[in-house]
């Protein structure tokens, strides 16, 4: 079966592809939305841009569309972009996690299309899902904060064992959400066994303000 996965270039979203790909569906393209506003309810913005150069290593069309982010309307424009593919392919991968909001959109959009609708992570253990991310060789870092305990510190670092079992702690002390479902935090992936080349940063930098801060990616290159 053919599919196109929905990404924002973080763990979740490439995660759930790669699943789908193991069980040996056709990943046809990759799908990724432009919010023009930080505030968009379905998409994230943090880095998005990337999601390109993710797209080339792995050898898969990328379709984009810049959405103004508006409540509602921004589904509306997810749907031109699947409903531009749908007769090329048979069902959308999500990463959604535990967002009612999200995964029930997606639902409708594909119900309409006449698409099957693919969310492989719905419902894991937050903690176990990383775990399951690092051990499939995924090379995940941290792009963007914005909860308690989730200083500057944060942005920039790689999700491995330690961080997780920081998260777990910060989930028990301030019941931060350890996959950042609830925004906590957002990521990149700069590596994963679809890649055929990885990503290393040459240039970002951390803008913090106020409670909140991004490691803003200015440069980066595909190595061997």
């Amino acid at each position: 079966m053919k599919v196109a996965a929905l990404t924002s270039g973080g763990k979740d979203s490439l995660f759930a592809a790669y699943t789908m790909v193991s069980q040996g569906f056709e990943l046809k393209y990759l799908i990724t939305m432009y919010p023009e506003s930080p505030e968009s309810y379905m998409f994230h913005h943090s880095n998005v841009r990337f999601v390109e150069d993710q797209a080339k290593t792995m050898g898969i069309q990328l379709l984009t569309k810049t959405t103004l982010g508006e409540k509602e309307m921004e589904i509306e424009d997810l749907k031109k972009v699947i409903n531009s593919v749908k007769s090329e392919i048979e069902g959308v991968v999500t990463g959604a996690l535990s967002s009612e909001y999200q995964k029930q959109r997606i639902d409708v959009v594909c119900e309409e299309l006449g698409l099957v609708s693919f969310a492989p992570l719905w419902h894991k253990d937050s903690e176990a899902l990383l775990k399951e991310i690092l051990e499939a060789g995924f090379a995940v870092i941290i792009t963007a904060t914005a909860a308690e305990g989730l200083g500057a510190g944060w942005l920039g670092r790689r999700v491995d064992e330690r961080c997780i079992a920081e998260l777990r702690e910060l989930n028990r002390k301030y019941r931060v959400h350890m996959s950042g479902e609830g925004g906590e935090y957002e990521t990149l992936v700069l590596d994963m066994p679809l890649f055929r080349e990885k990503l290393e940063i040459i240039e970002a930098g951390v803008e913090w303000e106020g409670t909140s801060g991004t490691y803003a990616v200015k440069d980066l290159k595909m190595v061997k």
